[in-house]
């Protein structure tokens, strides 16, 4: 069966696969004329820098703060794949597959810039007052309303399916209970059972929960591992050279095989290293975007930035950290793989405390993703009942109550069967590839959206070009005065009726 399943998500991340994110992140890259790279200063200064202290933590405009939004995005993507997928990827791919991580995450800044923005533009305002947004809700009306293609509608299933699919992955737990199981000796079982109970009542009061213990919670952990993995890589500063060298000339090399390490091939050093990248920062693959659409903001782009910086803290610093740690004490070729790799890694250097804080870090990723990940989904319920507020209501409240419980389930399944981490991420695999897939063809197409988004925004707040004081900073303005102006028409001549997404 894992070979079976490994061939699939491999034919799935396939050469065509590979290709098409990479040109699509390229491609995206200089249509923002390298902005996220360009202008890192500004980005920074206005999100994580005294400029976003000011905004930061405003609610005028959304259903969360900034800050919030970013510390859930940040929670859900620094995640367990920051920890155990980061080292899977060096199990399976070598040190190579590290520097096509690298390349996603260059690329990524841009990609995640690219959909908050439209995910911010397109939001919408739902009978309560609370803003959802996302992949769909750009897919209907960016592809459908905007240009009239049918394609829209069908993307926007396609993506809501398959993303929705992950809800029953238990990813996190899977990490959490290996990890905890060889640092502490505890029943996975047991430890997925507590989960459970945990995610249950963080969850139950929903997204503000979430947002409160987020705010918390992610800033600390982020700060705690990255601590622990620099003073790791000083103890070990003398394989540094090495590990540079190797993860530079075997991404484009074949790597033989040595010790525990099996050897890999160019396509699957590269396959594995962006898989594993987009799996933990999430770029293009749609999801942090539907909690940066409930967050106040004065500008989609604005809200982009924060996009921008959360895939540079995932990925240039906390799997970077990862990665280094692995390959510089020597345990990346013992044959060990996903999280307790990097528990061995840990523990080379720091002996048992190595194991039990590894322990902790994994345990709050976890919840953080968890429940992160439990307001992208919720995302997607809302938009799939927002003409029936009875029926989603109802749909969000069952959700609510199932939600946790694959959690139990898969980890039971995994310890009764005694199947290796190897088929679970790679089950992983196939259940991302999907709706990346479906996301990066949409956020191509609407490209053009976000330019003019981007040059607005310029014009705005950084003094290049002129405003234009007709452009619509929001999608449901641009339709409130289109709408406006069909009254008009309508008022002006009674024979003729208001058509189009106005009145949808």
């Amino acid at each position: 069966m894992v070979d079976i399943i490994s061939n699939i998500g491999g034919y799935l991340w396939g050469p065509p696969m590979v290709v098409t994110i990479i040109f699509c992140g390229l491609f995206l890259t200089i249509r923002a004329k390298f902005f996220s790279i360009r202008h890192f200063g500004h980005a920074f200064s206005y999100t994580l820098g005294k400029e976003g202290r000011k905004e930061s933590n405003d609610r005028s405009h959304g259903n969360i703060s900034p800050f919030e939004a970013i510390c859930i995005a940040v929670g859900g993507a620094v995640g367990v794949g920051a920890i155990g997928g980061v080292a899977a990827a060096i199990a399976v791919g070598g040190p190579g597959a590290v520097f096509w991580m690298w390349v996603w995450g260059f690329f990524g800044m841009s990609v995640k810039m690219v959909e908050v923005a439209l995910a911010s533009y397109y939001r919408s305002k739902d009978e309560r007052g609370n803003y959802y947004g996302g992949p769909s809700y750009y897919m209907q009306k960016g592809l459908g309303w905007d240009k009239g293609w049918k394609v829209g509608g069908v993307l926007a299933v396609c993506f809501g399916v398959t993303f929705l699919a992950n809800a029953f992955s238990a990813s996190q737990v899977f990490t959490i209970s290996e990890a905890l199981n060889t640092s502490f000796g505890i029943p996975r079982i047991p430890i997925a059972a507590a989960y459970t109970a945990f995610i249950l009542y963080l969850v139950w009061r929903g997204v503000p929960r979430i947002a409160k213990f987020a705010s918390k919670c992610v800033p600390f952990m982020c700060l705690l591992y990255l601590t622990g993995g620099i003073i790791l890589m000083i103890m070990n500063y003398e394989n540094l050279p090495w590990v540079i060298e190797n993860i530079f000339v075997h991404a484009f090399t074949p790597m033989s095989a040595t010790g525990g390490f099996v050897g890999a091939g160019v396509m699957t050093i590269i396959r594995t290293g962006v898989a594993r990248s987009i799996n933990s920062n999430e770029a293009g693959q749609g999801s942090s975007p539907m909690i940066h659409a409930s967050a106040s903001t004065v500008h989609p782009i604005r809200q982009g930035l924060w996009g921008g910086v959360e895939v540079f803290i995932d990925t240039m610093l906390v799997c970077t950290i990862t990665a280094l740690a692995v390959l510089c004490t020597g345990t990346w070729n013992s044959g060990l793989t996903a999280a307790t790799l990097t528990i061995s890694a840990f523990e080379s250097g720091f002996g048992i405390i190595g194991v039990y804080f590894i322990g902790l870090i994994t345990f709050l990723f976890g919840i953080t993703t968890t429940t992160g990940w439990f307001s992208y989904y919720s995302a997607l319920v809302a938009h799939a009942f927002e003409k029936h507020p009875d029926i989603k209501y109802k749909a969000l409240f069952v959700f609510k109550l199932i939600f946790p419980w694959p959690n139990v389930i898969i980890v039971t399944l995994f310890v009764v069967t005694g199947h290796s981490a190897n088929l679970f991420w790679a089950i992983i695999d196939i259940l991302t590839v999907l709706p990346t897939f479906f996301n990066v063809i949409a956020i191509s197409l609407l490209s053009g959206v976000f330019v003019k988004l981007l040059n607005d925004y310029k014009a705005r707040y950084m003094g290049i070009g002129q405003v234009d004081p007709n452009f619509h900073v929001f999608y449901e303005d641009k339709l409130a005065h289109e709408a406006k102006g069909q009254s008009s028409a309508t008022a002006a001549s009674p024979g003729q009726r208001a058509e189009g997404p106005a009145t949808a």
